[in-house]
């Protein structure tokens, strides 16, 4: 079994994640930002701050593969005076940083994960791995731009990169759009949400963690770019109803006056938010499948009521 380095490690899917690779007999060296709280698989390493001239000496010594999850994330209110600048700092710099210091110490297999958001924020058809990426916030360029620092950093250095591109994913533990959906859906009055056709692909934390293990090891994976989801995609109204039913809310959808929304919504500036709502955006995850003979461990119902279960059993802190 292998020795792996997981940053991000106390993160929504480090945590599953360490404790999966535990679990298959690896031993994992959980590298986080400070210890907060314990985790609850792996080794701890404290790295602090991720930067540009962060020493990953000590969190790669005897590393057979490297599952590089930390980074700066979107939030609602950036505090940051220029966010692009504070995204690709973390996100590009360090991560190259990391990748070198990584094939220095003869890592085999560096799995970084970056979105499905790298293909824009909506598309007529399922995006696949060849259709030329379209970011639009700071968050998804600076993924695209890491992407591609590390594509010509593997290149040079033989470092074994595989890169997994991921939508949105839900699971026990989860933040940000889920959580504040879940919000939303626990209320027992009407949403005007009803009678939306778009189509919208997600991934449960389940079926990631298990998708990451494979990439681990699966041969024919170096050196290429792979699309995830849990096969099954949605309308925001389904996943609305399905939401409701599984924290035990009725459904009660009104027909949503689409034109309407987006109208009023850009005369309020929210224009590009709701169009994510409205709008679909999908994957094709069927190469990804086909290379590596994955299947989804978890349906997308059981990934849907793991996550309303521990909402349910958490509402008061969250």
């Amino acid at each position: 079994m292998a020795r792996i380095l997981v940053t991000g490690a106390d993160g929504f899917v480090g945590r599953a994640l360490c404790h999966r690779l535990t679990t298959d007999g690896h031993k994992v060296v959980a590298a986080v930002r400070a210890i907060r709280q314990p985790l609850p698989a792996g080794t701890p390493i404290v790295v602090g701050d991720i930067g540009a001239d962060i020493d990953w000496a000590p969190a790669l010594a005897g590393i057979q593969a490297v599952v590089h999850l930390a980074a700066r994330v979107h939030v609602m209110r950036d505090e940051a005076t220029d966010p692009p600048a504070a995204f690709r700092r973390v996100n590009v710099v360090a991560t190259r940083r990391l990748a070198e210091q990584a094939a220095t110490h003869g890592v085999g297999r560096f799995i970084f994960v970056s979105t499905a958001k790298v293909h824009g924020e909506v598309g007529t058809q399922p995006f696949r791995e060849t259709d030329a990426p379209s970011p639009t916030d700071p968050y998804a360029i600076s993924k695209w731009e890491a992407e591609q620092s590390l594509s010509a950093t593997a290149q040079r250095r033989g470092l074994g990169l595989v890169i997994l591109r991921p939508p949105l994913v839900h699971g026990p533990g989860v933040r940000a759009n889920f959580r504040s959906l879940l919000r939303m859906c626990d209320t027992p009055w009407p949403l005007p949400l009803g009678g939306i056709g778009n189509r919208r692909s997600l991934l449960s934390l389940g079926n990631l963690v298990s998708a990451i293990a494979m990439a681990l090891a699966a041969p024919g994976l170096v050196g290429r770019t792979w699309l995830l989801s849990d096969g099954h995609d949605v309308s925001i109204s389904e996943l609305v109803v399905r939401l409701r039913q599984a924290l035990g809310r009725p459904a009660r959808l009104l027909p949503a006056p689409q034109a309407l929304i987006r109208a009023t919504s850009r005369l309020g500036g929210r224009g590009a938010a709701v169009e994510r709502v409205l709008g679909s955006l999908a994957v094709d995850s069927r190469a990804f499948r086909a290379a590596t003979g994955w299947e989804p461990p978890f349906d997308f119902e059981s990934g849907l009521a793991a996550t309303a279960a521990w909402y349910r059993n958490n509402r008061n802190a969250t």
